[in-house]
């Protein structure tokens, strides 16, 4: 749960008055020696000066402006920590004679600056609650434009951006290419500049590197060769011979330095960096890019519709505990973006860096990356298609693991269970109710005084029971875990602290003490998942109370790390690294705002590189611990996340509302969420925080049960919203949603082997399966599950109907087998309350089963097949099968998988792996969904068999019997 009690985002209180809408007034200057100078400054004034002044102006005047520039140009920096410069000195009565030259040169420049393109104007001054004037814009060497839009604004507080009136200009002094020399993986080469810009620490001497990594990866690296810089510590290939016929193009600008990357087969260009100067400080490297489109999608975690905004949108990346809301840097970080290019192809590109970061979107459109630490570090996937790209980004951060069998069925908590009876009463109803349900989840409701690694032995004291209850109805228990751990226990009475402390476990401020913060259970200590020896503590921590109550997975929250004190108890320190020159646009205005001091120690590096890397390390302990604890794939599903998580963990979208647009934008944040490599993912059905709505929660019930991850959940105070919650009508609803969903199992399970193998989506958007159909660029409204199975949900209260788009082809109602064939057009399909829509997409096979009330029931069903035929009678699906819950099943050869092809009127099995799970099951049944003319006889395995024929064009063969383990055949004539 979040840290605030049913927070509005105006009910945000912001830690500075860095975000004010008001202007902030230019700091003075604070005096520095002279040698630190970057920017002209004022000259002291007296009589005497003033006389030699006036005597010498005209001498001054002419060589001024050049003068000053080159001053500016090869200065050293002065600034104090996150200040603007100052602006250069307002001219006197005496100083308006101008000579020729200077007229010159200036009419030059504002005529250079006025040819530059709104759409590709770059920011110069991305300073936030700064009144950009002129004399400000020129101090930086910058054009200085106020744009004509009336949306832009000189003064841009953070999520109000517009055409900056301050931007580069084409001659802003950058890096140039002083050598390049081939490698085997591709060439490297020397970069210097010999100005310094506005920003302190410029890194005036830099390597880059390009590597060919594969035909389809690129990847280069800008690094400072004489010192070593903080490096993202995630595990990516190892590349030791150079691709030997790529499907990319690298073009090297020398001065300034850029690169320039196309397509091979269409000469589209994917990057560009020339567009705007390349800056590498020691807390500030920023470049720049042009794009093939508008089309861009990912850089995760925030509330927007899954195509993003190029007009002028910054998306900020700092892991962040607050509810989701737009313009805001929400729990997880994820510089990620894949791009579609003119004619439907699509690339990809990721910068490993963790550090706090802007992207700026502008409309040109181009793109650019403002990161205050670290490398520049980044990928270019080529795809082609967008499905590609994601395998391929998977490639390198990690692919998803595969979940266990239980982890897909249905998930109930609440933020307000007060005791382990009511709880399981819950559990009862919903038992009585035949309504399924896999996993019992519990908040902090059960720990003794929010403590973590204990319940409270008077209202929770039967939990132990309620899990040995729900283990014997083959049901599931997952608790809640928050990273703080209580430090103002009495000595000896909380092992977790006092074996931390005594192991030297947490993360340390400044000073080198435990950096003390505040959280559920009052003042607390965090734990360094960047060390290991934390991680063997977490371990025996879970393992002790595994012991007195045998828990089956996971929920790690407030990982961002969040705290409700801005740093520590004890302030943090005034320095660069808690003001630094430049702070992203991070709610609050403060790197330490709601988390820890940028300046705490972690056992890898401080927390100003950690920080949003917390989530990612604390599920990689967590999930470590559960395969030790349990023997069994681990579930986890965290907050906060960073790339490569999927590898640990899933994913819940965070404290939501009970509102109907979060309902909408729920289905972006899990669509956007697959393309991060993170596939268990869903949000809390129904809404987290306020009352809802019983339409809402049926609605919303639906959509849930085509979430990869289907959970409700809600919050204290709250009315009771689980299914056995509303009137019959409503749970009835529910109930047939979610049965729905346990019949889809075998389908939902094989595309998280996809996921897991390939890096496949599971939940996908509908341009991944169309990407030539711009009518699906923007479609956030409907999605795939998989490449077959198209939702389509109500969205809206009131009505019982919805409007979707089906892309040119042939599709089958889901329920009935009856046929639409589409040109690319909206149609208006019926949507009673007790129904979501679904269809199948021609040349599709499913399996299903026949659903029960929990998945280890299920899924010993029989099968049955759907067929969804082409117009030319083809169709092919297949099946992934093993025990549920092994570690590397598919790893260690212990697993069946199973494609179906239908082809002129024939059905056929082929077994590619089997295992012995198989054997325990049959399929049933099969219906053809379009075949045009009844059939005079079936052959199964070439003997008769009964049929049905519909005038809807369904043919359904039942009472089959077959071992799933053995190729068949099943015929028409």
């Amino acid at each position: 749960m979040v840290s605030y009690r049913r927070l509005n985002p105006e009910d945000v209180q912001f830690s500075s008055e860095v975000l004010s809408e008001e202007p902030r007034p230019v700091l003075e200057e604070v005096p520095e020696p002279e040698e630190a100078s970057l920017l002209p400054r004022r000259l002291p004034c007296s009589v005497t000066t003033g006389v030699l002044v006036i005597g010498c102006m005209l001498l001054l005047l002419g060589g001024g402006w050049i003068l000053g520039t080159m001053f500016w140009l090869h200065g050293p920096s002065n600034q104090p920590p996150h200040r603007p410069p100052a602006p250069v000195p307002a001219p006197t009565p005496n100083s308006r004679v101008h000579t020729g030259i200077n007229d010159t040169a200036a009419a030059s420049r504002r005529k250079t600056c006025s040819l530059i393109p709104e759409a590709w104007r770059f920011d110069c001054y991305p300073e936030r609650g700064v009144v950009v004037t002129r004399e400000l814009c020129e101090a930086r060497n910058c054009c200085f434009i106020p744009a004509s839009s009336p949306s832009s604004s000189a003064t841009r507080p953070s999520g109000k951006n517009g055409i900056p009136w301050c931007f580069y200009p084409p001659d802003f002094p950058s890096y140039s290419l002083e050598s390049l020399n081939d490698t085997s993986l591709g060439q490297k080469g020397a970069l210097v500049k010999e100005a310094k810009t506005y920003y302190p620490g410029d890194i005036l001497t830099l390597e880059v590197e390009i590597r060919h990594e594969t035909d389809t990866r690129l990847r280069v690296r800008i690094t400072d060769p004489s010192s070593s810089r903080f490096e993202v510590p995630i595990s990516v290939p190892t590349v030791t011979k150079k691709a030997q016929s790529p499907d990319y193009i690298v073009e090297i600008s020398k001065e300034p330095f850029g690169l320039i990357v196309k397509r091979s087969s269409t000469g589209a260009v994917l990057l560009n960096t020339t567009v705007a100067p390349l800056f590498y400080a020691d807390q500030f490297l920023q470049f720049s890019t042009s794009l093939p489109s508008q089309f861009i999608y990912g850089l995760g975690e925030h509330r927007s519709t899954f195509l993003h905004d190029v007009h002028w949108n910054t998306l900020t990346m700092w892991a962040r505990d607050v509810p989701p809301m737009e313009k805001t840097n929400l729990y997880g970080a994820h510089p990620f973006y894949v791009a579609v290019e003119d004619g439907g192809n699509a690339h990809g590109f990721f910068l490993l860096n963790s550090n706090a970061m802007d992207v700026a979107l502008q409309p040109a459109p181009a793109l650019t990356w403002r990161t205050i630490g670290g490398i520049l570090d980044f990928y270019v996937f080529l795809g082609p298609d967008p499905g590609s790209v994601i395998g391929q980004y998977v490639e390198v951060i990690g692919y998803p693991a595969m979940p266990i069998y239980w982890a897909l069925g249905y998930h109930l908590c609440r933020w307000g269970f007060n005791s382990s009876e009511s709880t399981w009463e819950v559990v009862k109803s919903l038992r009585n109710y035949r309504i399924p349900q896999d996993v019992q989840w519990n908040d902090i409701d059960y720990m003794e005084q929010f403590l973590d690694f204990t319940f409270d032995s008077t209202n929770f004291a039967t939990l132990p029971d309620l899990v040995k209850d729900l283990h014997a109805h083959d049901q599931r228990y997952v608790m809640i875990l928050d990273p703080g751990i209580s430090s103002t226990q009495p000595e000896g009475s909380y092992w977790p602290y006092d074996e931390g402390l005594k192991r030297g476990v947490f993360i340390k401020d400044a000073e080198g003490k435990p950096l003390i913060g505040k959280v559920w259970p009052g003042l607390t200590a965090y734990p360094d998942f960047s060390d290991n020896v934390t991680h063997e503590w977490w371990y025996e921590n879970l393992q002790r109370f595994h012991e007195k109550v045998p828990f089956d997975g996971l929920w790690i929250d407030m990982n961002e790390p969040s705290n409700f004190l801005d740093g520590s108890t004890n302030g943090c320190p005034s320095n660069s690294l808690e003001n630094p020159p430049y702070t992203p646009g991070v709610l609050g205005g403060l790197l330490r705002a709601k988390t820890l001091c940028a300046s705490a120690q972690q056992k890898q590096s401080i927390h100003y590189n950690m920080h949003s890397l917390y989530g990612l390390m604390e599920a990689k302990a967590s999930a470590s611990a559960m395969k030790r604890i349990v023997a069994k794939r681990p579930f986890v599903i965290s907050r906060s996340t960073f790339p490569s998580q999927g590898m640990y963990s899933g994913h819940w979208l965070g404290d939501n509302r009970s509102q109907w647009k979060d309902l909408y934008a729920s289905i972006a944040g899990i669509l956007t969420f697959n393309l991060l490599g993170i596939p268990l993912v869903g949000a809390d059905i129904c809404g987290f925080s306020e009352e809802p709505q019983e339409e809402l929660c049926v609605r919303w019930t639906q959509v849930g049960a085509f979430y990869p991850f289907t959970r409700n959940h809600n919050a204290i105070s709250m009315k009771p919203q689980d299914p056995t919650a509303f009137s019959p009508l409503a749970r009835t609803a529910m109930k047939q949603a979610l049965l729905l969903r346990y019949s889809l199992f075998p389908l939902l399970y094989t595309l998280f082997h996809h996921a897991h193998v390939h890096g496949h989506t599971v939940a996908r958007p509908i341009m991944f399966e169309f990407p030539k159909d711009v009518r699906s660029y923007g479609i956030d409204k409907q999605f795939f599950w998989g490449k077959s199975l198209l939702v389509t949900p109500v969205l809206d209260p009131g009505v019982d109907y919805v409007d979707g788009y089906f892309p040119a082809g042939l599709w089958y109602d889901y329920y009935t087998g009856d046929s639409v064939s589409s040109k690319g057009e909206e149609l208006r399909l019926h949507a009673p309350l007790d129904k979501i829509n679904l269809h199948l997409r021609e040349g599709s096979v499913i399996p299903t089963q026949v659903p029960n009330i929990t998945l280890w029931v299920s899924s010993s069903q029989p099968l049955h097949l759907v067929s969804a035929l082409s117009d030319d009678g083809s169709a092919s699906g297949d099946l992934f099968w093993d025990d549920g819950e092994s570690i590397d099943t598919y790893e260690n050869n212990q697993y069946t998988y199973i494609t179906f092809n239908v082809a002129q009127r024939v059905m056929t099995s082929q077994v590619l792996h089997s295992n012995v799970e198989s054997t325990y099951v049959t399929v049933e049944s099969v219906s053809f969904y379009g075949v045009k003319q009844k059939p005079s006889e079936v052959l199964v395995n070439s003997q008769d068999a009964p049929f049905t024929y519909r005038a809807n064009q369904v043919l359904t063969v039942a009472d089959l019997g077959l071992i799933l383990s053995q190729n068949f055949t099943i015929s028409w004539m």
